[in-house]
């Protein structure tokens, strides 16, 4: 493809290592665009792929705590998103799950969202949000309240500029038409299927890997087993880790943040995968699906595109056990019903159904999507011949 591509994303820093920075980077192994940021920390960061790649900024780059995490400046992203001048980009191709959708384009130009997410905090998320920030109460809550729904304002405004949207799962598509009343072309984020290996001899421990935020509900995994006795293994970290760590018992093992190797070798020999957040997608959940290991998940959001539930499925067809409520008892429940009924899994099969969300099926999916998008454009802007 053409050079003529701008790429932006809401933030680039080592801790940012999700999804949506997954799909950022298998945009750039396809297209040749330079890429922009609220902030960057990645470009000076040796282990990055992004180590020494121009990267163009805004003014919060240089605020205090940046680095840390830029979400502290909420109420100035949207105006921050909207000083990146990018009029020299035919092609805008931007992977939003926050403000990034929301940069100023021409009517000439294009302008193409990968959407991750609305603006979860705006939306789906806000009365969580308020009930763990320790300003959303009393006076300074009210306040918060008006800034978010501000940012809700800005939101729809904003989706008004991308010219068509990309949603990362059926469920972030039902989103977008929710928030912004806007059709959504529906292409799977890339996995890194290859680099999970197919592991069928499994230890007896279930497995958990998450950043510890509220919404992930790592405690609710960790009150279930603190009941159910099972061994459990929790990889990540989080503003919730010292919570988890004062309410685990003996049966739970917290490892904190390791590295990739560590991560595929626990994805590996888990006997399961366990997940209790409502995702968008949930890549992590594919990639057990990819190592061979079954996933009991909340039944919610991608989980119930990705996962096959055992009891529902022909034999040797399901990829794991699906609770339909965000509960201790539901996942309870879930445990005892994989456990009658693991003699029906099939590792192979499971690793087979996991190939269908490789990166090249993205790659693929993506770009033809963008030359379609591109030709409708040019057949727009072309005089009609009378």
């Amino acid at each position: 493809m053409p050079s003529n591509y701008a790429l932006v994303h809401e933030w680039l820093t080592p801790k940012a290592t999700g999804g949506s920075e997954l799909v950022v980077r298998e945009i750039l192994n396809h297209i040749d665009a330079d890429l922009y940021a609220l902030i960057d920390f990645e470009s000076t960061n040796p282990d990055s792929y992004l180590y020494q790649k121009t990267i163009g900024t805004t003014f919060l780059q240089h605020f205090p705590g940046a680095r840390q995490g830029v979400q502290k400046y909420l109420p100035l992203l949207p105006l921050a998103i909207e000083q990146l001048d990018l009029r020299q980009y035919e092609v805008i191709l931007s992977s939003s799950h926050a403000v990034a959708k929301g940069l100023l384009t021409t009517p000439d130009q294009l302008h193409i969202c990968y959407c991750h997410s609305p603006m979860r905090y705006a939306w789906d998320l806000t009365f969580d949000y308020l009930k763990a920030s320790r300003i959303g109460r009393g006076i300074p809550g009210w306040f918060v309240r008006m800034l978010l729904h501000q940012l809700r304002q800005w939101d729809v405004v904003s989706a008004n500029r991308v010219d068509y949207f990309i949603a990362n799962s059926q469920h972030t598509r039902r989103r977008i038409w929710r928030c912004y009343h806007r059709h959504a072309e529906v292409i799977y984020p890339p996995v890194q299927v290859d680099k999970f290996p197919l592991v069928e001899e499994k230890e007896e421990f279930y497995l958990t890997v998450s950043r510890l935020v509220s919404y992930k509900q790592v405690s609710l995994i960790v009150n279930a087993f603190n009941q159910n006795q099972k061994p459990l293994v929790i990889i990540g970290t989080g503003p919730e880790m010292g919570k988890i760590r004062s309410i685990a018992k003996s049966n739970i093992q917290i490892m904190g943040w390791q590295p990739d190797e560590v991560v595929k070798q626990y994805m590996g020999q888990a006997k399961a995968f366990v997940y209790a957040a409502c995702e968008d997608f949930g890549i992590a959940l594919v990639e057990a699906q990819a190592s061979g290991t079954p996933v009991i998940a909340y039944g919610v959001g991608g989980a119930a595109e990705t996962v096959r539930d055992l009891r529902y499925s022909p034999p040797h067809t399901g990829t794991g056990i699906l609770f339909s409520e965000q509960t201790e008892a539901a996942l309870i429940e879930a445990v005892e019903l994989f456990e009658a009924h693991r003699h029906q899994f099939d590792p192979e099969y499971a690793r087979s159904h996991a190939v269908q969300f490789d990166a090249s099926c993205f790659a693929r999916n993506y770009l033809e999507y963008v030359d379609k998008c591109q030709q409708k454009q040019k057949k727009s802007l072309s005089p009609a011949i009378l």
